[in-house]
């Protein structure tokens, strides 16, 4: 076994829970801009006082309602002020918030609500709301759904004006950082979903020693103003919610989107400092740029931009650019990168990534114009990261070193052990996953992996999605799937072959760039790609370069491109745009089945 740790950097509270941060800030420094809500086209800053008052008006409210304290409050809603309104106003009354995934079906959500006892349940629309009083019948603790669109957090404020100060003051000096502070309830990519207690304590040490391993998130710019991060990625999600925490407790300006769909938008109006994202997302926004700049001329500028880039990013971990890379740089800097960081915002100087493996050109090309990417990895059961790439160098495959505090160990058969105070104290409900999940002390995550000879973390793929050819070849389809995933035309693929006779993929199309690429060979758009010769050769040649990084028994043989896409409302991806494979396989079994029986 081989282990590798960093000390804390933090101090972890003796007493108090996750509203106590807030309080302390609106005393302090109540002037501060904490966070950013939407007003029309534009964004209207939140006083830290002002948050608080809000904060305090709902959690009356609740406290009104019935809401006791250590009850669980469900968050069904996308990402908007209100969503981290509604999180500390919990906390503030003593309760648990249980976030749930708005991409849930109705038997998800009840099941949640189910499994948690939730006591009231706070959704943003009203069609949701009407979802929820579908169910209460079947969830007979379940006392109060309110909606936000239809004035929940006035009307909440307005029914708990005869809670007092103290009462909410002495639910908050209950709490200890040792009680749960919310149920995440994992998103299922390999079963039903699990309740993950994170504790009060497990934030602290999360977001407290993020902080001071990566203080670069929290410093004001060149121009001396203070960070802001705009969050997209769901709030039920333990890596945006992470990252909600951090902004409150490290004075980032925070502000919400809604969707993927509405960010690029969003990134042009408010203009964050750093993000945090999903390799995909990265990926997209690099292939836009390229399609954007089409064949021809601008399509050879961009290719040398490209290139120039990784090359500039590369050598800064050794000499550093040379004079040819530096002003190849300034060259293309208004011609292309200058544009790509202007979709994002113009002031974006970082990014966490984190959720799979960033392909490493892609890593390169943004460092290279001046976007530093900070690789994480992490999960529910770890309160988010617990190993990061730190800012300076880039390890491209590897995820960094442990966090402060947090001790990872690769055990004989390569299965990935986390310890330390940012793991998680169980699931709820259930002592049959936590004692299969909890060895000794240790969270056994299920992924494997390695490390360098500098301690980062490399992982290679999940113990339970090795493919098991009927040669009896062990094949781990993460790394097929992010080298034919790096070709422009494709928008998503799925490795197969478990127990069949070779390695086959399902290939899912990226129809901007496909209507590009018809355009461009003076095919027909209506042209079906399976039978498209000239398609099936270009996506021939994605195979091809997968099947060089691995040997003859691991190659893909065969692949089949399917009519749409792997989407997280058809229930193939998770919320966090990870593959459902065992929704896949069954969504799409006579594909399957008819790539082995035409061999």
């Amino acid at each position: 076994m081989t282990t590798h740790s960093v000390p804390a950097l933090a101090v972890p509270p003796d007493t108090g829970g996750l509203a106590e941060p807030l309080f302390r800030i609106a005393e302090t420094d109540p002037e501060r801009t904490v966070l950013s809500r939407r007003t029309g086209a534009g964004w209207t800053g939140v006083r830290a006082a002002d948050f608080r008052d809000q904060v305090c008006g709902v959690a009356a409210g609740l406290a009104a309602a019935g809401v006791a304290p250590g009850d669980r409050v469900a968050l069904l809603a996308d990402n908007r002020y209100e969503w981290t309104l509604a999180d500390y106003a919990v906390w503030t009354a003593g309760a648990v918030t249980v976030p749930v995934y708005p991409s849930s079906s109705p038997g998800q959500v009840r099941a949640i609500l189910a499994d948690s006892g939730a006591v009231c349940c706070l959704v943003d629309t009203a069609e949701r709301a009407l979802l929820i009083d579908g169910l209460r019948g079947e969830l007979p603790g379940l006392r109060t759904v309110r909606a936000f669109d239809e004035d929940a957090v006035e009307g909440l404020t307005a029914s708990g004006a005869d809670v007092t100060p103290d009462e909410l003051t002495a639910r908050r000096a209950a709490v200890r950082p040792e009680d749960p502070a919310t149920l995440v309830y994992t998103s299922g990519t390999t079963g039903p979903p699990k309740g993950c207690v994170l504790t009060h304590a497990n934030f602290f040490a999360e977001v407290d020693n993020v902080l001071a391993a990566l203080p670069e998130l929290a410093a004001p710019d060149s121009a001396g103003r203070g960070p802001r991060t705009l969050l997209f990625l769901p709030l039920a999600h333990v890596f945006g919610r992470m990252v909600q925490v951090a902004a409150i407790h490290g004075g980032v300006e925070l502000a919400h989107s809604p969707s993927v769909r509405e960010l690029l938008a969003d990134l042009t109006t408010f203009r964050p400092t750093f993000l945090l994202a999903v390799p995909y997302v990265l990926e997209k926004i690099l292939d836009s740029a390229r399609r954007q700049a089409g064949g021809g001329v601008r399509g050879a500028v961009f290719a040398a931009a490209r290139n120039t880039a990784v090359s500039c990013s590369r050598a800064m971990d050794a000499d550093g650019p040379g004079p040819l890379l530096r002003l190849g740089r300034r060259v293309f800097t208004p011609l292309v990168y200058r544009r790509v960081l202007d979709a994002l915002g113009g002031e974006v100087t970082r990014v966490i990534c984190g959720g799979g493996a960033l392909d490493a050109r892609t890593l390169h090309f943004f460092r290279g114009i001046g976007m530093e990417v900070i690789e994480g990895y992490g999960l529910t059961e770890t309160t988010a990261a617990v190993a990061a790439t730190r800012p300076g160098w880039a390890r491209p495959g590897t995820v960094g070193p442990p966090i402060p505090g947090a001790e990872i160990r690769v055990a004989e058969d390569g299965e990935v052990l986390v310890r330390g105070p940012q793991t998680f104290t169980g699931y709820w409900n259930n002592a049959e996953a936590t004692a299969a999940a909890l060895r000794d002390g240790w969270f056994a995550t299920g992924d494997l992996g390695e490390f360098d000879a500098e301690g980062n973390l490399r992982i290679t793929g999940r113990k339970k999605e090795i493919l098991v050819t009927a040669g009896g070849k062990n094949v781990q389809p993460g790394p097929l799937e992010d080298a034919v995933r790096r070709h422009p035309l494709v928008g998503n693929c799925m490795a197969v072959g478990d127990g069949r006779p070779f390695v086959a993929m399902l290939i899912t199309l990226d129809r901007p760039a496909l209507r590009r690429w018809h355009a461009e060979h003076g095919r027909p758009e209506d042209l079906d790609p399976a039978a498209d010769s000239e398609l099936t050769a270009e996506l021939q040649k994605a195979v091809d370069a997968a099947n060089t990084e691995v040997s003859r028994a691991e190659s893909i043989r065969a692949f089949r491109v399917l009519p749409g896409d792997f989407t997280v409302s058809d229930g193939t991806l998770t919320p966090t745009l990870k593959l459902r494979r065992a929704a896949i396989l069954e969504r799409y079994a006579a594909e399957v089945e008819q790539i082995y029986v035409r061999r």
